[in-house]
């Protein structure tokens, strides 16, 4: 891979700003669309492996610079001017293991979406917990119009909405509305562009106010248990809520629960 790709991070490539337990990471390349350059996309694997060590951050905030475009997916400027395909290989590998990155940290991670989303755009959208849209936010996998499969925005997507839906997408490459979005189960949410920064945080604040540890136990044991078998999930559930019943927080929250009063969360 090129010089970039293995340079330390550029941190003006994601900004990050932290209100109380929720830490916003924005993706700041306006004048490229957002696009995840091999810069870009280190950036962003630094501050979200940052924002898994950091105990005091326990929800992240995916937004994008510039209002007009979330993020417009692969940098396709990197890929003309390097034809090799060890360069793509590459490439590929890093956008995977960042995507797997957000899924696999302890913290809930909520795309705030404003603009477009196209291409591995959409795929981030679809790889976040959770999802709220401006109901002028658009998105598209739109590869098939110049002869590219979605191939990697097919993973993430295929694993949020339906099958069917999906392959709309990927058919046909058209750019879907917000409404259409969350028919399809892409986004959680559709308000009004005024409205977004309040909704967005208020959920982000209102997750961020449960345990970190449950949070975290439960993260992990919801994308853990999609793979398995119907027995073996239960078998799994009921293992780890065994562990969950034993912790610190659970005790915590029960008391709190027949005190009338609010808890406070030891984290374990």
């Amino acid at each position: 891979m090129d010089a970039a790709a293995v340079a330390p991070p550029d941190e003006t490539l994601v900004t990050r700003a932290r209100e109380g337990g929720v830490l916003t990471l924005t993706l700041n390349r306006p004048h490229a669309g957002n696009s995840l350059s091999t810069a870009m996309i280190a950036a962003l694997q630094s501050a979200l492996d940052a924002a898994a060590a950091d105990t005091g951050v326990h929800v992240v905030v995916l937004a994008g610079a510039g209002g007009k475009v979330f993020c417009a997916g692969h940098d396709l400027k990197e890929f003309q001017s390097n034809r090799d395909p060890s360069f793509a290989k590459a490439v590929a590998a890093q956008c995977s293991r960042m995507m797997q990155t957000i899924v696999a940290i302890p913290k809930p991670v909520i795309a705030k979406v404003e603009g477009v989303a196209t291409a591995a755009g959409a795929q981030l959208v679809a790889a976040c917990d959770l999802a709220i849209a401006a109901d002028s936010a658009r998105f598209a996998t739109p590869g098939v119009n110049i002869g590219l499969w979605c191939l990697t925005p097919m993973v993430a997507i295929s694993r949020a909405i339906a099958p069917k839906h999906a392959l709309q997408m990927l058919l046909t490459g058209r750019l879907i509305d917000a409404a259409t979005a969350l028919r399809f189960g892409l986004i959680n949410d559709a308000v009004p562009a005024a409205q977004l920064d309040a909704a967005v945080g208020a959920l982000a604040a209102e997750i961020a106010g449960k345990s970190p540890f449950t949070v975290a136990l439960g993260k992990q044991a919801f994308y853990r248990q999609l793979g398995m078998d119907l027995a073996s999930a239960y078998d799994y559930a009921s293992e780890v809520a065994v562990r969950n019943m034993l912790a610190e927080d659970a005790a915590e929250g029960i008391a709190a629960f027949t005190q009338k009063r609010a808890p406070v969360w030891k984290g374990r």
